[in-house]
């Protein structure tokens, strides 16, 4: 693929008057939204990496006036690809969460949606070089450790093969529709936490002041995830995401429950964390698998994230799950829909047919798009922290 000469070769940050200029490409992905950097163009030590990634969203700031952050958790995102690590694994990933009122870099868990954008970006910044029609790139995630097959249309043009983002297919959450990003992930149980079912059970009561005992599953098949009845906290499950997001009581409630989850499932003290998500489970209403609302952690989502979805639907085919205690049958390819505030998001599980509670594969289908690519830039002492760059954390 022909280059476009305005993007620099890796490592070509430049000063910018006071400021340093960075490449950027701020992609779309899934129903999230960022700027793409390459390893190469960041700091190697983290503090100085996370300093241009905070400067770069405008955290901490409610409203992230002085940066490309949109003032709310799915837009106050990023993305760091590099050449894959290991063999087999052509593009390491590392996802990094931020808020728009902390200063704190969290890449501990996965984006799923973000992943979607990584081998569109991939392309477009250099990494990769697309060979075919479509064009397949494995993907390591550096945060956890899972791995993902990823293929996008590439098809040939006039000055070569380019990253198609026109096509058919739409995804709820997103206007318009757009070409197909699949995502085939291959091992995703105990992304985080020490297994799939990180207590041991498909089911556990669990009691706190607020709450009195509820049934809780406690599962991360690519998201650590608390399942919960929505009518066990005095809900429908159908409620809008304003009104949930209004119900403080609620909130509340269900942070009182994260927390308690949060020692139960191995991960300690989760009150700074992003992780445990909490998803309240209801059965489903417009002919899909199962009705869902997220919190992430505090904030309900206006649809779900791609791999609380994947979870999600491994707890609806968990026999004795509270999920699927509500849940209608998935399909007979394996596929459960499962619905959100925006719509439905359709996860096709691969079962082994001598375990029907061992998840083998989770394929999706997202889209993405690249909103704009140049430079962003940093105050200069943003990227100039005076010490030796570190090596890269594995997390």
């Amino acid at each position: 693929m022909t280059q476009p000469t305005s993007i620099r070769p890796a490592g070509g940050t430049r000063r910018s008057g006071g400021q340093t200029a960075i490449p950027c490409w701020f992609m779309r992905g899934g129903t999230s939204r960022g700027p793409f950097f390459r390893a190469a163009d960041l700091p190697s030590g983290r503090a100085a990496r996370d300093a241009v990634l905070l400067a770069a969203l405008g955290s901490p700031d409610p409203r992230q006036i002085d940066g490309l952050g949109g003032a709310h958790p799915l837009t106050s995102k990023a993305g760091i690809v590099g050449p894959g690590s290991r063999p087999g694994v052509d593009l390491d990933f590392r996802f990094a969460q931020l808020q728009p009122e902390s200063d704190v870099v969290d890449t501990t868990l996965n984006c799923g949606n973000m992943l979607a954008a990584v081998v569109p970006f991939a392309v477009e910044s250099g990494l990769i070089t697309p060979v075919g029609d479509t064009t397949t790139a494995r993907v390591l995630t550096l945060n956890t450790g899972v791995t993902a097959d990823i293929t996008i249309a590439t098809p040939e043009g006039p000055d070569g093969r380019y990253v198609e983002y026109a096509g058919a297919t739409h995804i709820d959450g997103v206007p318009g529709t757009a070409a197909p990003v699949t995502i085939d992930f291959l091992d995703t149980a105990g992304s985080v936490c020490s297994s799939l079912l990180p207590t041991g059970n498909v089911r556990d009561r669990v009691e706190t002041a607020s709450t009195g005992p509820v049934d809780v599953t406690c599962v991360d098949n690519g998201q650590p995830l608390v399942v919960v009845a929505a009518a066990d906290l005095g809900r429908t499950g159908y409620e809008s995401v304003a009104d949930l997001g209004a119900d403080e009581e609620l909130k509340a409630r269900v942070e009182e429950l994260r927390l308690a989850c949060g020692e139960l499932m191995g991960l300690g003290d989760v009150t700074a964390k992003n992780y445990p998500k909490m998803t309240l489970v209801a059965p489903p209403a417009h002919g899909g698998t199962l009705s869902t609302r997220s919190f992430i952690p505090h904030v309900c989502h206006a649809s779900i994230g791609v791999l609380a979805a994947v979870t999600a639907a491994t707890a609806c085919v968990l026999d004795g799950s509270v999920a699927h205690a509500v849940a209608a049958p998935a399909g007979a390819d394996g596929t459960v829909s499962v619905e959100h505030p925006s719509g439905e998001f359709s996860v096709v599980l691969g079962l082994d047919p001598a375990d029907p509670q061992h998840v083998t594969r989770s394929a999706l289908l997202r889209t993405a798009r690249l909103i704009m690519a140049g430079d962003v830039l940093v105050p200069h002492s943003t990227t100039h922290d005076g010490a030796t760059p570190s090596q890269e954390e594995s997390r």
